[in-house]
């Protein structure tokens, strides 16, 4: 398991001190690059190699929202791996070590000359971790996207939306989901995060510089799915939120 100590900045929080969703899915994924840097296998050794792990999908389970000037501790380890996936879990805990906020997450290597995900080298297995899983049930690959929706206004991806691979980042798709149900619903009718039970976000294809990204939004009760579109109707991203009952 690898670990970091952390406070909950003021530039991290909402309008009512609490982490951002944003500013939540951004430390468990510095979680993963700190843990890569460590183990030298780090965005330089991953570029040298022309290979990045890239993420499949996430589930995230919030229990109770950091705030504003926290100590939180972030933890994260690799619990599984098979032929082309990995599975990589995550706790937010507070100092007394109360789990705030638990995640499972799916990865693969992408062979950015062969262009497509590659068996996992034998070089990355010093990963994998003899931590048990946590009890959350296995991560979907797909998340259901159903019924009618309203579309949100475009979003043109732009270097600030961009990571060391030149796509966009994978926790800008949830700000853009989150973005796009306050232009729907209202900053009230969004939902306000301390009401967000659970997360789960699929990744279906990469945007990059210039692309036009339209959100549909759709509404089921306590469930909202926001699938980010390119031009033709194909998803890049597919972000569902649930509130709590």
């Amino acid at each position: 398991m690898y670990s970091f100590d952390s406070k909950v900045r003021y530039s991290e929080c909402d309008e009512h001190g609490n982490l951002t969703m944003l500013a939540l899915i951004n430390y468990l994924q510095d979680c993963t690059t700190f843990h890569s840097e460590s183990i030298d296998r780090g965005v330089s050794y991953m570029t040298s190699r022309g290979i990045a792990w890239l993420i499949a999908a996430w589930q995230i389970e919030i229990r109770n929202l950091p705030r504003f000037c926290d100590d939180i501790r972030v933890s994260t380890w690799c619990h599984t791996m098979a032929r082309t996936l990995a599975s990589r879990n995550f706790v937010i805990c507070d100092r007394e070590g109360t789990q705030l906020v638990r995640a499972d997450s799916l990865w693969f290597v992408y062979d950015f000359e062969a262009g497509r995900p590659i068996r996992i080298p034998d070089d990355q297995l010093v990963y994998l971790s003899d931590e048990a899983p946590l009890d959350m049930g296995p991560t979907k690959r797909r998340v259901p996207v159903e019924g009618p929706y309203e579309i949100a206004p475009s979003i043109t991806v732009g270097e600030l939306h961009l990571d060391t691979n030149r796509h966009v980042n994978n926790a800008q798709y949830l700000g853009m989901a989150t973005n796009a149900l306050a232009a729907i619903y209202g900053p009230d009718e969004a939902g306000k995060t301390t009401d967000i039970e659970r997360i789960c976000i699929q990744y279906k294809q990469q945007a990059r510089l210039g692309d036009t990204i339209i959100p549909h939004v759709h509404a089921n009760d306590s469930v909202r799915t926001v699938d980010l579109c390119d031009e033709a109707g194909e998803s890049f991203a597919v972000v569902r939120i649930e509130s709590r009952a």
